[in-house]
C-alpha cells in the first residue's frame, strides 16, 4: 500500500515503506564456480541484466533457485556501486513485507500448540485495543480481511517519520496511531492489505505466551529452520556484509542514492522489519511453504484462499491465504510472499511441497505506485524464473 514519498534530504521513497514489504557472474552452488551455462541460464541472466539497465532499475539483483539439494545462483549488477562488489547469497538485506510470513509462521505454530486459535478475537486476546475492533479474528488478520485501518498511513506516523527517519518507535504501540478509528469494513467481508494486521498478530502471540515476539521468532522459526543470519532489530544499522539498497530515479540525470540505513526497523516491526540473507530466505520459504513448521490440519487452514494480492503483486494470478500467497503462473503454482521497502524489493516462493524454491531480491524499491512499468516487467521476469524452477 503506497505511502507519500519522503526525502533523504528529505527525499525518502516511502511509497509502500511498510507494505505490504537484485552485470556480474552466473554461479552455481555449492561450488560457487561459473558453469558453462545452459541456454535457459543465459536467457535468465540476460533478463536480470535488462532489469538492471531499465529506467529506475536496481543496481543489483540476485535470484536463488533450488531443487532438492541442487542450487543455482543468478545475479546481475552489484551489491555496492562504490566498490562494484557482486551480491552474495550471504549478504544481508531488508526483507520488507516478506516478514509478514514470519509472523504467520509464529502464529500458526502457536495454533498447532493450542496456545492460539484461528478464531481467537482481538477482544479476547488484546482487550486493551479499541472496542470497535473486538470481533476481528486471528484468521482475518492473517488473510488481510480484518478491516483494521493501516497505521502506516496515519498522518501523525508519517509526520514523525518525515521529521526523523531514524525515530525509535515503540513497536508495540504502533496501532495507537489508528486507535481512534473504526474498522474499514465488516471483518471477513473483503480483502485489504494492511500493515496493522501483522502488528496485531505479533501482539496476540506475545499475549498468549508472555514471551517477546523477537524471542518467539528465534524459538519457533529461526532455530527449527537453521536461520543463522536473520534478525528483527529496532535500529537502522545493517549488519555486514549487506547489499546496499538504493533510491533509483526513473528519469536521468539523477543518480542512485544509497538509502540502506535511512529508516529504522522499529516503525515496521512484525510487518516488515526483519533483516535476512538470500541463503536464509531460501531455507525459510522451503520450510514455511512446504509445511515443515506446522501440522497438516493447520496447513489446510493456511491454504484457504481468498481474492487478494501481495504488495507488490507477485507473478501470475494472486490469491491470499493465511500469511502466504498463491501465485498461479502459466507453468504452475508456487506459494510465497513479496515485499518492498525503500531500497529493496523481494519475492520468496516455493512449491507446495517445499522441494523447489525461488528467492528474488532487488536493491531498489519497485511497486505499482512508484514504478508501475518496471513492476510489470519485474513480474514477467519473476514468472519466467518460476517456469525455469518448475520445468523438469
Amino acid at each position: 500500500m503506497p505511502l507519500p514519498r519522503l526525502s533523504r534530504r528529505l527525499r525518502l521513497p516511502v511509497g509502500a515503506v511498510l507494505a505490504g514489504a537484485c552485470l556480474a557472474a552466473l554461479v552455481s552452488a555449492p561450488a560457487e564456480a561459473d558453469p558453462p551455462g545452459s541456454t535457459t541460464d543465459r536467457a535468465l541472466r540476460s533478463q536480470l541484466e535488462q532489469l538492471v539497465r531499465a529506467p529506475g532499475g536496481p543496481p543489483g539483483v540476485i535470484a536463488v533457485l533450488q531443487r532438492g539439494e541442487s542450487r543455482r545462483i543468478l545475479r546481475a549488477g552489484t551489491a555496492d556501486l562504490d566498490t562494484g562488489r557482486p551480491i552474495e547469497p550471504t549478504d544481508h538485506m531488508r526483507i520488507a513485507s516478506t516478514a509478514k510470513a514470519f509472523s504467520g509462521a509464529v502464529a500458526l505454530r502457536l495454533v498447532d500448540r493450542g496456545a492460539l486459535g484461528l478464531d481467537d478475537t482481538i477482544g479476547r486476546r488484546l482487550p486493551a485495543l479499541p472496542r470497535a475492533w473486538r470481533a476481528v479474528t486471528l484468521r482475518q488478520l492473517l488473510t488481510h480481511t480484518s478491516g483494521l485501518p493501516d497505521y502506516s498511513r496515519s498522518p501523525e506516523f508519517l509526520a514523525i517519520l518525515q521529521a526523523d527517519p531514524h525515530h525509535r518507535f515503540d513497536s508495540r504501540r504502533l496501532l495507537d496511531f489508528v486507535a481512534g478509528q473504526r474498522l474499514l469494513f465488516r471483518p471477513g467481508s473483503r480483502y485489504q492489505y494492511s500493515n496493522s494486521d501483522n502488528i496485531a498478530v505479533a501482539l496476540m502471540a506475545e499475549a498468549v505466551t508472555g514471551v517477546r515476539y523477537e524471542e518467539l521468532l528465534r524459538r519457533l522459526v529461526y532455530r527449527p529452520l537453521g536461520l543463522r543470519d536473520t534478525s528483527l532489530p529496532q535500529g537502522f544499522e545493517m549488519p555486514e556484509p549487506y547489499m546496499r539498497g538504493y533510491d533509483v530515479p526513473v528519469e536521468p540525470p539523477a543518480v542512485p542514492e544509497d538509502i540502506s540505513e535511512l529508516i529504522g526497523a522499529s516503525g515496521v516491526w512484525a510487518s516488515g522489519g526483519i533483516i535476512s540473507t538470500p541463503r536464509d530466505m531460501t531455507r525459510f520459504i522451503r520450510g514455511y511453504a512446504g509445511g515443515a513448521l506446522i501440522s497438516r490440519a493447520t496447513l489446510r487452514e493456511q491454504r484457504r484462499w481468498v481474492d487478494g494480492a501481495s504488495e507488490p503483486a507477485g507473478p501470475g494470478a494472486n490469491k491470499a491465504g493465511a500469511a502466504i500467497f498463491r501465485y498461479t503462473t502459466r507453468c504452475g503454482v508456487v506459494l510465497g510472499h513479496t515485499g518492498n521497502t525503500p531500497g529493496y524489493t523481494q519475492l520468496i516462493a516455493a512449491t507446495p511441497d517445499g522441494e523447489r524454491s525461488l528467492t528474488f531480491s532487488l536493491t531498489t524499491q519497485v511497486n505499482e505506485a512508484t514504478k508501475p512499468q518496471l513492476l510489470k516487467k519485474l513480474r514477467e521476469v519473476e514468472e519466467n524464473f518460476v517456469c525455469a524452477l518448475l520445468r523438469d
